[in-house]
């Protein structure tokens, strides 16, 4: 970067459809969660910043091209003729830039009729003859006619400035002949023709032999062969190509070029647009400029009469917002330290009683807070809001509270509202829909080694914390609530299924699992010995000892010594040894096949059966999971602390690791399974009479899948046409391509597309059916399950092939994965219900995608199964009954 004199003027002229179509092409299709395209927005905004920031103009303007016909056109109706209709994301682009630009205080120039290197020229042409410095940033090498001791070029990709004697490194020409330099060999970007045969190198060499383009035509009968004749026939469209390449320095503009001054920016409307836009680095930027504390009544309950004056608002309050604050985020071993609450937006109370600092104010105790609050907090007549509120719901329950009256839980409201946005944490939610930047945890703790508990936070710094978590919980659902409250559908998913979830699973959580910890310590043994085993087996088919767990190391012995074929490349170039590659490799040699039961098993061993036995609560003897229900874009659960979702089914050491779970003395475990829902989903989405059929004559599936597609009797079905109907069956709902289902099946793509071909003659409305979810994602930008749940695909219309295509299978796959997840949801709240009021010895432990799975007293097993397959059978009414696999056992496998 070079210094600029900022005591003189220095003018910076960006030409912005450079910008434009730079930022376009070279980034990836970027969208914000609504679908709408913002790559070319990011990029051209970016490198506007970024040249603010190195050079820092005391004047500047954003030029571009305007869309109406110019003299150019005019001229030679074939100008720029061959260039395809501009793409409709990248249109869609452009008036979010102008408003942006706008925004920034930055003059933004398109003038009707007028090229955008015509109004630069023109601006560049006057600066210079005032002798003042100027740059342009652009990409498009026909600026380098421009260039003077006054007007250096700085390309947008790569920073680097062309002068005068830049120029003539780089193109062998001095400014002055680029004009002549360009009608020689013509500019097939803009499709204005050149001399035919005739390139850079020549064109080169003649200006250098007779000094300009008007010598070279005075001497145009000595230039020999093909060539000559080629340049000789150009002679008479010469005056209209280098029309075409000259750009016009003498527009008429309305403009002086004082005017080109940076503006204020309007920090309100960035604010708003980039939190449109999602661009939350720049947004929380411009927010961070802004006092936190600005309009915020918030106070420190430290007396009785505060205390007492506060409980009366709450008791006599419609709703109001909740927040603990604890020692630890595990809820099992959480200890109260405040509590926070607000009634109306921007006001809220912090009442400490744990802060055990040096020299900390004397608090309210414990005990007589709990005392005077319990009657409220389990007072189910009083609506209670807050954010995440099962951890409080289960750290309440530490002291024998149990937190009714749930009304609404902001995370939740989030996530029904748009399940694909990547975070639903409180800090992300105010910055994206409140615009304001709340006080982190790490604000008032600090990070990492040197992070204090809560309890450690001096009462300054917590109380405004605390008090703002409840407020913004406030403010979040004022916001959230009207768009919910409009739609019956979103407003039924929020109010009849996730938010009674919430309580259902955190009962769940806190009776947690038995595990056999001795069993797996022995597992655990026996898995190291097995990697043991297949580090040697490794070691000796490499010829040397190497680390299986080093990707760089199995890199330089796969490909480097053992000469393995490289099927693709990482990010940097190198060989892959991703999963994938090695699955592949694995088909035809051993090294890659051992390497990845090894990394089965390796993960296996460090997952679960070394971490599952410490996560045994030294309390109740058993581990309490964490189930999250705004995580995944479907509506599934997925759970942590363990992740009971992937413990393998399929394999002997997963199924072991099952075995682990195990039930109390005098209890069974019983594991209830959906058969097939997915597909009984897809025959009621579908009304394909086929599957109609198949589900409701009791036919297993993929038999009369298999069946219908080899076109024989379902009595002759072997299980290899079964397993082959069972992979294009789940294959086609998952949006499985003709090549995927090839791979899975082991087949040529003639034979895979011979099997969907046959599929979707049988069942023609399964087909029908995924037409129209496609088309009509694509014209609402979401698709939704048959209860509402609204699951939005904002790639739907993506210029970017691949990831269109990973919508469009989202798309097909979100209404049946979907209705799955609010379908369990309904049973589990059913039979919640149920266990409520019945005498029977039952808990509901865990639940993992279709499953659930019960802890029952072995003389109460026959009624509680019965009731149990009732409530799974009704969770909903479908065109097809629901089926419940029902199993029995002393640990999960046996059950399963």
């Amino acid at each position: 970067m070079q210094d600029q004199n900022t005591e003189s003027p220095f003018y910076i002229l960006v030409d912005g459809s450079s910008y434009l179509h730079r930022a376009f092409h070279a980034l990836p299709p970027l969208s914000n969660s609504k679908g709408q395209p913002t790559g070319a927005i990011f990029g051209v905004i970016n490198m506007l910043r970024k040249l603010i920031k190195d050079y820092q103009p005391t004047h500047i303007a954003i030029i571009f091209d305007s869309k109406a016909k110019t003299f150019r056109h005019e001229l030679y109706p074939n100008y720029k003729a061959h260039r395809p209709k501009m793409h409709d994301d990248l249109r869609a682009q452009i008036e979010p830039i102008y408003e942006i630009i706008r925004a920034m205080g930055l003059p933004l120039l398109v003038i009707d009729g007028v090229e955008a290197d015509d109004v630069i020229g023109t601006l560049a042409k006057k600066l210079a003859n005032k002798k003042i410095n100027t740059l342009i940033s652009t990409g498009d090498k026909d600026m380098s006619q421009l260039v003077t001791e006054h007007i250096t070029l700085v390309n947008t990709m790569t920073n680097k400035t062309l002068g005068v004697n830049g120029i003539k490194e780089k193109y062998g020409i001095p400014p002055e002949l680029f004009i002549d330099y360009l009608t020689l060999i013509g500019d097939t970007s803009d499709n204005i023709p050149g001399v035919e045969k005739v390139g850079p190198k020549t064109a080169v060499k003649w200006l250098a032999q007779y000094g300009s383009l008007d010598e070279l035509i005075e001497h145009a009968d000595e230039i020999k062969g093909k060539v000559g004749e080629n340049f000789r026939e150009f002679l008479s469209q010469i005056p209209l190509t280098k029309k075409l390449t000259t750009i016009d320095c003498d527009v008429e503009l309305n403009i002086h070029i004082s005017d080109l001054t940076l503006a204020p920016a309007n920090t309100e409307k960035l604010i708003e647009l980039f939190s449109e836009l999602e661009f939350n680095v720049w947004h929380k930027e411009l927010l961070e400029k802004s006092t936190t504390a600005e309009n915020k009544n918030y106070k420190n309950i430290l007396t009785e009469k505060d205390f007492f004056d506060w409980l009366e608002q709450l008791k006599n309050s419609d709703l109001f917002s909740f927040d603990l604050e604890t020692t630890d985020l595990d809820y099992m071993e959480a200890k109260i330290v405040g509590f926070s609450f607000a009634i109306q937006p921007t006001e809220a109370i912090y009442i400490p009683v744990g802060h055990d600092y040096l020299g900390a104010p004397k608090q309210l105790e414990l005990e007589t807070v709990l005392d005077y609050l319990r009657p409220i907090l389990e007072d189910i007549t009083i609506k209670k809001l807050g954010h995440n509120l099962k951890y409080d719901k289960e750290v309440l329950a530490n002291y024998d509270i149990n937190l009714l009256g749930i009304a609404y839980d902001t995370m939740l409201e989030s996530y029904i509202l748009n399940s694909t946005a990547s975070r639903h944490n409180l800090d992300a939610l105010a910055l994206k829909y409140l615009n304001y930047n709340t006080v982190h945890y790490e604000d008032v703790a600090g990070k990492g080694a040197k992070q204090i508990t809560f309890n450690q936070v001096p009462l300054e710094q917590a109380g405004f914390y605390a008090a703002e978590d409840s407020d913004i919980s406030l403010q979040l659902h004022h916001y959230f609530w009207p768009q919910i409250e409009i739609n019956e559908k979103t407003k039924n998913v929020l109010l009849n299924i996730e938010i009674p979830l919430l309580s259902i699973l955190s009962r769940m959580e806190r009776q947690g699992v038995l595990i056999d910890a001795p069993f797996l310590r022995q597992q655990s043994a026996e898995l190291k010995e097995r990697l043991l085993k297949l580090e040697k087996e490794a070691f000796t088919l490499a010829d040397e000892n190497f680390n299986l767990d080093s990707p760089k190391q199995l890199r330089t012995i796969l490909y480097e010594k053992l000469k393995l074929p490289m099927l693709k490349k990482t990010p940097t170039g190198q060989p892959s040894t991703a999963e994938a590659v090695l699955q592949e490799l694995a088909l035809d040699f051993s090294l890659p096949k051992l390497v990845l039961e090894y990394r089965k098993l390796s993960k296996l061993k460090s997952t679960y059966t070394d971490s599952l036995p410490e996560q045994i609560n030294l309390r109740t003897g058993r581990v309490h999971t964490s189930y999250h229900q705004a995580v995944t874009a479907t509506g599934r659960l997925s759970s942590s602390n363990p992740n009971l979702q992937n413990i393998p089914i399929r394999t002997e050491a997963g199924r072991r690791i099952r075995q682990a779970f195990i039930a109390p003395q005098g209890y069974k475990l019983l594991a209830a399974d959906y058969s097939q829902i997915e597909l009984r989903i897809m025959a009621h989405l579908s009304q394909d009479e086929g599957l109609l059929n198949a589900f409701s004559k009791g036919i297993d599936i993929h038999t009369a899948t298999a069946a219908e597609v080899f076109g024989i009797t379902i009595d002759t079905v072997t299980k290899d046409q079964r397993r082959k109907a069972k992979a294009i069956n789940f294959g086609l709902i998952y949006g499985m391509s003709t090549f995927g289902l090839a791979k899975q099946l082991g087949v040529e793509r003639t034979a895979a597309q011979t099997y969907i071909d046959s599929y979707f003659a049988q069942y023609p409305n399964v087909k029908n059916y995924m037409a129209q979810t496609r088309q009509f994602a694509r014209e609402n930008g979401y698709v939704e399950t048959i209860f509402g749940r609204r699951l939005y695909v904002p790639d739907i219309t993506a210029h970017n092939t691949m990831s269109k295509q990973a919508a469009e299978r989202a798309a097909i796959n979100g209404p049946m994965q979907g209705t799955a997840a609010d379908i369990i949801k309904l049973a589990m709240i059913a039979i919640d219900q149920w266990i409520q009021k019945t005498a029977i010895k039952i808990n509901m432990i865990m639940q993992v995608h279709d499953e659930l799975v019960f802890e029952i007293e072995e003389a109460q097993l026959k009624p509680a199964s019965d009731e149990i397959e009732k409530y799974m059978s009704e969770a909903a009414n479908l065109s097809v009954p629901l089926t419940v696999d029902i199993g029995i056992g002393n640990n999960w496998d046996e059950a399963h």
